[in-house]
């Protein structure tokens, strides 16, 4: 007979429960109850969310489909205020009544605020510009309200607050961490790992930080002005995010009579103590006497829970977890796991330190197995080293080896060496053996295997691991993805059927391809990029552009590097420029304190570290075009100074070069396109390992390369013809460039296209013009020259409020040194 389930709480664990439930065939009638008024997303991501790396489309879960699909009823946005667990009903604040038969609490926990005068205001809740940070609201509220301010302060100096710091340094130009003990993260590391951590924020990620802060007071009469601390100091800023801790929501539960203590106490198959039909899961629940916040216990929490609810292991226990992390801090690699100090004298405890590159490590071990493990600034080892502690396996007699590898086990885990239950994804507890039972029951792709299982859908560090196992579980090679013939994720098109689709129906923007070509009309956050592309050169000028689709490099106009500020790079056509533009370039540098000046592999300058907002300036004191040093477009061409200088030159690579880039300037392609013009075949100008090289040989003729690689791939070009004249080089330049334009996947550089097309059959397409269809490649290119405008004109109008507005470090910028 069906039962009622009543689930109080849509977030990860809850949400995870009743996925776990659903995998078991439990036989329920399910309703969820969520105070949010959403589907269940990733907490986790909200720190990316912040910090602009990803949308809130990506961090969804489950959306609301996945109830309707489970026949699950949901009612988001809506609080349970009462348990009557002798009628066996929950109340909720709609007036509404609903009778259960099994009853699951997963209410999580809130954001703790210290006591702090003026933190509240009466009327509003927290007073003007002080936020927590915890909901997906939360970060909303903050991200609007911090565009229009520039200090913020972050109390809390824990792995959230640390993260929140880092990401609101996308929207304010000052940040300042509070914490009020003695070093960061004091619950996972030691102080010297703490101390080791600050230094690299402070000086890599820019933002201040002060420890031993007590905040006593929110300064400011309608809105935050700043905070003091208890030792009297003032810290003037316009934003307070308040990061400071969690405390479990039980106050449904205390007020229906359940046992409470820090947490609603449960037994090991997560009932509630003294309830046969009631139970907890999740960051709410007190498990012998211990309250979890990390996702891998809630994980395994809500998989004992399901067995024993479903009846397919009644006497399934959960015991406790070994608690570990392993993740990127603001940017920076930080592990920990168990002891953070020794505790007897026999504890033996080892310690690397390298301060000046912010790296330490630090083991503790008992008895011969690992007890406890601290890593800051390097990770490499904390797969190996997290196996080690969960499974207290015997360690090697040279210590060292379990730190570094010199002649110990390689860094990089073998599927085959790592037992059925090391866990793989620590972001959604997936071990090796539920990835491995997933590709024996049929589904042999990565990308199917991640659905399925969710390993690599948290921080994306184990992605690499994950195809690894699903390789080596599919007898060494993983089946190919139907997905991967899509031109981007979230169309379900190869190339072909998507142009035809998007001129059948004349899309002419990323948001109408949605709607028109993707069922549901789901918009896919990680297609724009390359929707943006295709669409821009199909239609040239017709296309209708949308800044959301664009990556941020293709809204300022800018290389994005490391520590958030930009690269400007002026266009020097060929590699060639004048007394007057270098004076200009220099006195600008000067100008603006430009931390590096640094010449490009393309014979381009290079301005490093430019604040986003000072860019528009930038570009007006240069008053050069735009060197297209960011885009997936033509880059440059590189020259020699072939015949007018070269003892060996036998044609002008330079004039050729310069006008080569002058007619093909800013194309737009599924990769960046980069080109070279050499004047001999001594091939000075490198245009062998070009996507396209043009090289003068005797008799005044010119040959062209195409498909050519020199960075991360090497490979030289496929000879595509030798022609006459620099005019016949130009057209069938700009020929071979539409061909690769329209029939490249998204992201296929030339040097994947030419050998997957073959250069037999490209050579029948661009010079022999066996389909008949080079007038048209001639034409579209055409179209597409005749519509180019440079970019950096935007300055004197920017596209969008917001385009050129403060967003990043602009005081400190340590991660763009300054060499003399």
């Amino acid at each position: 007979m069906t039962q009622r389930l009543v689930v109080i709480g849509n977030g990860m664990a809850g949400a995870r429960t009743v996925e776990e439930i659903l995998a078991r065939g439990g036989d329920f009638s399910i309703t969820m109850f969520g105070d949010e008024p959403y589907g269940n997303y990733n907490r986790i991501m909200l720190s990316n969310l912040l910090a602009g790396v990803e949308d809130e489309a990506g961090i969804y879960l489950n959306d609301l489909s996945w109830y309707a699909d489970n026949d699950i009823t949901l009612n988001a946005g809506v609080r349970i205020e009462r348990i009557d667990r002798f009628a066996k009903k929950v109340y909720a604040t709609d007036g509404t009544a609903t009778p259960y038969d099994k009853l699951i609490i997963a209410t999580g926990s809130s954001s703790w605020t210290p006591p702090m005068k003026n933190v509240h205001n009466p009327k509003r809740g927290f007073h003007q510009g002080v936020f927590a940070f915890r909901t997906l609201d939360d970060t909303r509220g903050m991200i609007r309200y911090a565009r229009d301010h520039e200090r913020a302060v972050v109390i809390g100096g824990g792995l959230l607050g640390l993260e929140a710091a880092r990401g609101l340094q996308n929207h304010l130009s000052d940040v300042t961490l509070l914490h009020a003990m003695g070093h960061l993260m004091e619950r996972q590391l030691d102080e010297k790992a703490g101390h080791m951590l600050q230094a690299s924020v402070e000086n890599k990620l820019g933002i201040k930080v002060i420890t031993n802060a007590m905040t006593t007071e929110i300064l400011g009469k309608d809105r935050v002005t700043g905070v003091k601390l208890a030792d009297g100091t003032v810290i003037p800023c316009d934003v307070v995010v308040i990061a400071a801790g969690i405390r479990p929501n039980t106050q449904v539960a205390a007020d229906s009579g359940l046992t409470v203590e820090r947490g609603i106490v449960v037994d090991d198959q997560m009932r509630v103590q003294d309830e046969d039909d009631i139970y907890s899961v999740g960051e709410c629940a007190q498990h012998r006497g211990n309250l979890y916040g990390l996702v891998a216990p809630l994980w395994d929490q809500a998989k004992v829970l399901a067995d024993h609810i479903t009846g397919r292991n009644v006497e399934a226990a959960y015991t406790g977890s070994k608690l570990s992390t392993k993740l990127k801090v603001a940017g920076i690699d930080v592990a920990s796991m168990g002891l953070i100090a020794p505790e007897t004298d026999d504890d033996e405890v080892i310690i690397y330190s390298e301060p000046k590159k912010g790296v330490y490590k630090q083991l503790i071990i008992r008895d011969g197995a690992l007890a406890g493990a601290i890593l800051v600034g390097d990770n490499s080892k904390a797969a190996s080293l997290i196996q080690s502690f969960d499974r207290a396996q015997a360690l090697p007699e040279e210590r060292a080896e379990m730190l570094f590898d010199i002649g110990g086990p390689a860094g990089e885990v073998k599927p085959e060496d790592m037992p059925d239950d090391a866990q793989v994804c620590n972001c959604n507890g997936v071990s090796k053996g539920a990835i491995c039972g997933v590709v024996n029951a049929g589904c042999k792709t990565v990308s199917g295997v991640m659905d399925k299982t969710r390993a690599g859908k948290g921080c994306g560090t184990c992605k690499p691991l994950v195809q690894r196992i699903v390789e080596w579980a599919a007898g060494g090679e993983a089946e190919e993805d139907p997905a991967a013939s899509w031109y981007v994720p979230g169309v379900p098109m190869p190339k072909p059927e998507l142009m035809a689709a998007i001129r059948k129906y004349e899309l002419k923007s990323v948001s109408a391809v949605f709607d028109k070509l993707v069922p549901g009309g789901e918009h896919d956050a990680k297609s724009k990029m390359g929707l943006a592309s295709l669409l821009k050169m199909m239609w040239a000028d017709q296309y209708e552009d949308e800044r959301d689709a664009r990556f941020i490099n293709d809204r300022v106009h800018g290389n994005i590097q490391k520590d958030g500020t930009f690269s400007v790079v002026p266009q020097m056509k060929g590699g060639v420029t004048t007394p007057a533009e270098l004076k200009r370039i220099a006195e600008v540098a000067e100008k603006y304190n430009v931390p590096m000046v640094k010449l490009t592999g393309g014979q381009r300058i290079d301005l490093l570290g430019i604040p986003k907002e000072q860019l528009p300036a930038m570009w007006a004191d240069l008053d050069m075009p735009s060197g297209y040093a960011y885009a997936k477009s033509f880059r440059t061409v590189k020259t020699c100074v072939g015949s007018d200088f070269c003892r060996f030159g036998v044609g002008d690579s330079t004039a050729l070069g310069i006008a080569i880039e002058e007619r093909y300037q800013g194309l737009e392609g599924p990769g960046k396109m980069k080109l070279a013009v050499t004047g001999c075949p001594r091939n000075c100008a490198e245009a062998y390992v070009k996507d396209l090289g043009v090289v003068a040989i005797d008799g005044g003729k010119w040959e062209i390369y195409v498909g050519g690689a020199a960075g991360a791939h090497i490979r030289k070009g496929d000879l595509l013809c030798t022609v006459d004249s620099a005019e016949e080089v130009i057209r069938l330049t700009g020929r071979f460039l539409q061909y690769y334009r329209e029939n490249a996947n998204w992201l296929e550089r030339t040097y994947a296209f030419v050998p997957r097309i073959g250069i037999e059959r490209i050579r029948e397409i661009v010079i022999e013009d066996v389909d008949g269809i080079a007038e048209a490649l001639d034409a579209a290119v055409e179209e597409a020259v005749q519509s180019y405008k440079d970019p950096w004109k935007e300055r004197a109008v920017p596209a969008t409020p917001g385009q050129f507005r403060t967003s990043l470090p602009l005081t400190v910028l340590p991660q763009v040194p300054v060499r003399s």
